[in-house]
């Protein structure tokens, strides 16, 4: 009996693990699931409106005078005086005494010139009176007609006229010499170079120094072709007077930390347009930039690097898109009244760093009190729901509905978390 119970045994535990393994793969709790709401991503919107704009295209150029001359003496000479003003950087007035050369040699030369005179009027005096007798003596030896010009020494009267007048014209140059040892300003302006200085021998043709005009300063600049469709440019036409046309233009630079402004007008737009860029250049005037100001700021100096900003027609009807709003493609972001997003690409009017200008009248252009999304969104789906949290700048608070389902699946799922049941 003992062997029977032996050999049985094992079947018996064997049959008791199969069952009580069935009774658990048929008897296993059911795994309760839980659906997660949708993600609802929180956005920050503005309101869009109509508004007006001013249109300023931004360029940049640089100072140059309106009038650069290089002095060079018409005459040879030692410098024996310089103008304190001659220095790089002095002022002076037009027709104020710049350089003196050395002229005794040229008064010289007025001296001999005027005693040549002298002798050709003796000269033509005597001719003049050998002539008269001649033709005298014709009439007394009862010749009839007028004598010949051998006989009435008409040659020899022509000559000494010719030698008068070339020597008149010796003394005109010999006093003209001794005035252009006297160089003198042209106008009113600025040293920008001193070539030479007292006591050198200077020669025709050499370089004394360099000056500028200080009436007004002129800058060059580019203009976007795409933005200066919005300015008044005061363009030049052939057999055609052109209109005043008065566009202003801030330049701005920064001098120890701080900007400084001068303001000028744009005057005319040159002929041809950049070989490398394509683009018209305007050119800029400002008045008297050498002038003291109030606030203690520098002139503007030749060569200075200046920001310009120009100002351009008043653009009316249009919506102002902050830059961090548009995406690429033109392309921006609009909230729906279901709080869902549209994609909408727009054709912009104009651009600057901070806005892009679109039209509110165009044909896909948004309407006005249409919400524009301003947060960057990585891959927004068209119909996408969102949350307004921040509208025109102030916080929009959430639906209680949708708090008091937040707070209730919140209790839920820690109240399953503690007691150790699935999550529902």
């Amino acid at each position: 009996m003992s062997r029977i119970l032996r050999a049985l045994l094992p079947l018996i535990i064997l049959a008791g693990c199969v069952w009580v393994g069935y009774w658990f793969l048929t008897n296993k709790p059911k795994q309760k699931t839980m659906e997660m709401p949708p993600l609802i991503v929180s956005v920050e919107g503005v309101t869009l409106k109509k508004t007006t704009h001013q249109v300023k295209v931004s360029s940049q150029g640089t100072v140059q005078p309106r009038t650069r001359s290089t002095l060079l003496p018409e005459v040879a000479g030692k410098i024996i005086e310089v103008s304190p003003s001659f220095r790089p950087g002095g002022f002076f007035k037009k027709d104020d005494l710049l350089v003196r050369l050395d002229a005794v040699d040229y008064d010289t030369s007025v001296t001999v010139a005027e005693a040549a005179v002298a002798l050709a009027k003796v000269t033509l005096a005597e001719e003049q009176a050998k002539a008269e007798q001649a033709r005298e003596n014709w009439k007394a030896l009862g010749r009839v007609g007028a004598p010949g010009d051998l006989v009435s020494r008409a040659p020899q009267v022509a000559r000494a006229q010719a030698d008068l007048a070339a020597a008149q014209a010796r003394v005109v140059k010999a006093r003209r010499d001794v005035e252009r040892t006297i160089i003198r300003a042209p106008y009113d302006g600025q040293v920008l170079e001193q070539a030479a200085d007292v006591g050198q021998y200077v020669g025709q043709g050499t370089i004394v120094g360099k000056i500028f005009a200080t009436d007004y300063v002129e800058i060059r600049l580019p203009l976007p072709e795409r933005e200066s469709q919005h300015l008044n440019l005061p363009e030049h036409f052939r057999d055609a007077a052109t209109a005043a046309v008065l566009t202003k233009v801030h330049l701005r630079t920064t001098y120890v930390g701080r900007p400084v402004i001068w303001e000028g007008q744009v005057v005319r737009v040159e002929s041809s347009l950049d070989t490398e860029t394509r683009q018209p250049t305007a050119v800029a005037q400002v008045m008297d930039p050498y002038a003291k100001r109030a606030d203690g700021m520098p002139p503007l100096k030749i060569g200075q690097f200046v920001e310009a900003e120009i100002e351009g027609n008043m653009l009316n009807d249009v919506y102002l898109i902050p830059r961090s709003a548009v995406r690429a493609g033109n392309e921006i972001i609009l909230i729906t009244s279901q709080n869902t997003l549209k994609r909408v690409t727009v054709e912009p009017l104009f651009g600057n760093e901070k806005h892009l200008v679109i039209s509110a009248s165009a044909a896909n252009s948004p309407q006005q009190g249409e919400i524009l999304c301003l947060t960057p969104i990585p891959f927004p789906a068209e119909g996408a729901k969102v949350n307004i949290g921040i509208l025109d700048g102030q916080r929009v608070a959430k639906p209680e509905g949708l708090a008091g389902k937040k707070n209730s699946a919140d209790k839920k799922t820690a109240a399953a978390v503690s007691s150790g049941k699935p999550l529902p």
